[in-house]
């Protein structure tokens, strides 16, 4: 998803998740109406979210943090600790396991925000601009991390400004300005369309 800043795309995040109601229409998630559940309860039938401006439990490790996020799906420590394992491996940061979050550099704690929403094992991955303020080998290292999450048959929804994620990694795009939606289509149908790039990219993108 992509659009100029205050076209609505972290709103509408909110209103999937369900930090916020929608003022007019419904959200519903495999056949089952979801607008007006908890955010806790959305995640617990499968969509999990990461959020723009990073918030881990910064006093705790990047174990501990993980620990918590799998308690959703487990009862017992054990349990916890397997799922916090295996996504730290599969997130790459095997060698922070236990660093205090708040001293982790920003492309880290982005890593890790992905990592706490991996393990509530969700179904609707929504990341909200989890490549912002990445340097060169950070993106590619998100990019290969966002492609093996995909392969895993998780459905992903991203808000992203980085166009060559975008177009590295989406099947389709929503172009959204001004709280309307403007444009849906592949990536090179979006690279070319003359409205998105007028309201967006001011420049026709490569697939």
């Amino acid at each position: 998803m992509i659009g100029p800043n205050g076209a609505g795309k972290t709103t509408l995040f909110n209103i999937v998740d369900g930090f916020y109601k929608p003022t007019r229409g419904e959200v519903f998630f495999k056949e089952r109406k979801i607008s007006g559940l908890k955010p806790f309860q959305i995640c617990a039938l499968g969509i999990a979210r990461t959020f723009q401006v990073v918030k881990p439990l910064q006093r705790m490790t990047v174990r501990d943090n993980v620990i918590a996020s799998a308690f959703l799906r487990v009862k017992t420590k054990a349990q916890a600790e397997a799922i916090a394992r295996e996504t730290i491996e599969f997130t790459g940061l095997h060698d922070d396991l236990d660093v205090i979050s708040k001293g982790l550099p920003l492309g880290k704690r982005k890593r890790l925000e992905i990592a706490r929403a991996l393990a509530t094992q969700p179904e609707v991955l929504l990341l909200d601009e989890s490549f912002a303020g990445l340097n060169p080998a950070e993106l590619d290292e998100s990019i290969e991390i966002v492609k093996k999450i995909k392969s895993r048959g998780i459905t992903i929804m991203i808000i992203e400004h980085h166009m060559r994620v975008i177009m590295s990694i989406s099947d389709r795009i929503v172009v959204l300005n001004y709280g309307e939606k403007i444009a849906e289509g592949t990536p090179k149908e979006i690279g070319n369309n003359p409205l998105v790039i007028d309201a967006y990219l001011g420049e026709a993108q490569s697939a």
